[in-house]
């Protein structure tokens, strides 16, 4: 088929993601054709250098990887695909596998998106709930600048305006609480001058819907396209002691952050907390097929077998491709290469350059107002003046990421999340990637700066 033809049908046929189609009648989409590395390489012959691992930190072993092929291959021939009510032998695996990495969790319910994978833990809630006092103990508590995913369900959990708009009315008993971003401290303080008030505002919510209401709290370990948001050493402590006196649970989802991409295996374990429940996709098996889990306590789980005399005491959940054998033997495969590989050695290492190198443009350019992140995964806030911090318009982040593209690198940005502040460059090139790439990623960003002074 030739090029022409298939750029037609992709206009004629294919719904993008995010994408206002009304450009596409006088310009063509960016047809990707293959990729190896870090390297993507469009229908036309044009190679770009992919520092967001396939646009959505998902691609975070690289591309055309033989071993991850032969991983899902095998599995494929031996039966790719039975209920999830059933087991199989890659599920049982990784779910050892998995949870040798989390102390304190033992459980693993699988799915098939970062989205559904929020979803079986707000349902276990809501079960739960049910169990003890007619499911009063049923709201949910969440961040604001967080995201938890695409259902309305998982929208109604998040706290990105912009990607909520116009699609309520949303699920009852979701509550908002404020972000932990410090270079925009929600309470107008200074760390090391603060009590840390966006943690501790949680008992208050608590308090305020009534302790007997409240049945999780879900937060991600670093708010992630909500601008790469790491909180203070102190936030997690705070929050899990304020969880545990109002017999609150603990979420926590590491849907972007899980498996490595903050150079420990999971976002949390960078702070002294044990959650209850964790979530996780994309980096799971590296792109290579679609996973997700839901990790839980023990003593959780056995919260839904205490009473087999009850028709309903047990999780009444199903999820379809839940039951595909490519995930986990992805996924298993997964943990082999970061292993075999030392790749978590690489992204502390690596992921410390590109801070560094992106620090140095701090110094450069007054339209960085500040820099952050933990290993691969780094966020540039641009603002048109440091001592108000006043934010860049969003076009001007758009046309900084733009430049980069024309000049074949591939950078993220917060892209209509807020209605004020998506001013942020996001950084997460796969776990092999080099300093040399980060050299070049970070010359492409200076570049771009330069031109949009």
């Amino acid at each position: 088929m030739s090029n022409n033809t298939l750029i037609q049908n992709d206009k004629d046929h294919v719904w993008h993601h995010l994408t206002q189609h009304k450009g596409f009648e006088s310009t063509d989409p960016m047809m990707v054709a293959k990729a190896k590395g870090m390297v993507v390489t469009d229908t036309n012959g044009n190679e770009y250098l992919d520092g967001t691992s396939g646009g959505v930190w998902t691609v975070n072993l690289g591309f055309g990887r033989d071993d991850m092929v032969q991983a899902v291959s095998n599995q494929l021939t031996k039966i790719p695909y039975f209920a999830g009510s059933f087991g199989n032998e890659p599920a049982a695996e990784y779910a050892k596998e998995v949870t040798s990495l989390m102390p304190g969790l033992d459980r693993v319910y699988y799915s098939n998106s970062g989205s559904e994978a929020n979803e079986k833990g707000y349902k276990m809630v809501r079960q739960l709930a049910h169990f003890h006092n007619d499911g009063k103990k049923h709201k949910i508590i969440y961040r604001d600048r967080d995201y938890h995913g695409t259902t309305i369900g998982a929208m109604s959990s998040s706290g990105q305006i912009q990607r909520k708009k116009q699609y309520g009315p949303f699920a009852p008993g979701f509550v908002e609480m404020p972000h932990c971003c410090c270079y925009r401290c929600p309470y107008g303080k200074k760390y090391g001058e603060c009590n840390i008030e966006c943690a501790t505002v949680l008992e208050d919510i608590i308090k305020k819907e009534g302790p007997d209401t409240v049945g999780s709290v879900v937060l991600e370990p670093i708010t992630a396209g909500g601008g790469v948001i790491p909180p203070v050493p102190e936030y997690f402590p705070i929050i899990e002691s304020i969880c545990r006196k109002y017999d609150v649970l603990l979420h926590i989802d590491e849907v972007v952050c899980g498996l490595g991409r903050t150079g420990k295996w999971f976002g949390y374990q960078h702070y002294d907390v044990q959650p209850d429940i964790v979530t996780t996709a994309k980096g799971l098996a590296a792109g290579y097929a679609a996973v997700s889990i839901t990790v839980t306590t023990e003593k959780l789980f056995n919260m839904f077998k205490e009473d087999p005399t009850n028709v309903d005491s047990y999780f009444r959940d199903i999820s379809t491709f839940g039951g595909s054998t490519a995930g986990p033997a992805a996924a298993l495969e997964v943990l082999k290469i970061i292993k075999r590989e030392k790749l978590l050695e690489n992204v502390n290492e690596v992921g410390e350059h590109l801070k560094n190198k992106l620090l140095e443009l701090q110094e450069k350019h007054e339209m960085i107002g500040e820099v952050r992140g933990k290993g691969l995964f780094c966020g540039v806030e641009l603002v048109k003046d440091r001592a108000t911090k006043e934010p860049v318009d969003e076009t001007v982040a758009a046309s900084v990421a733009a430049h980069c593209f024309k000049n074949k690198v591939m950078i993220g940005r917060t892209n209509r999340s807020f209605e004020t502040n998506n001013n942020v460059l996001l950084f997460s090139p796969a776990f092999i990637c080099t300093k040399t790439d980060i050299d070049l990623i970070v010359e492409s960003v200076d570049n771009a700066l330069e031109a949009n002074k």
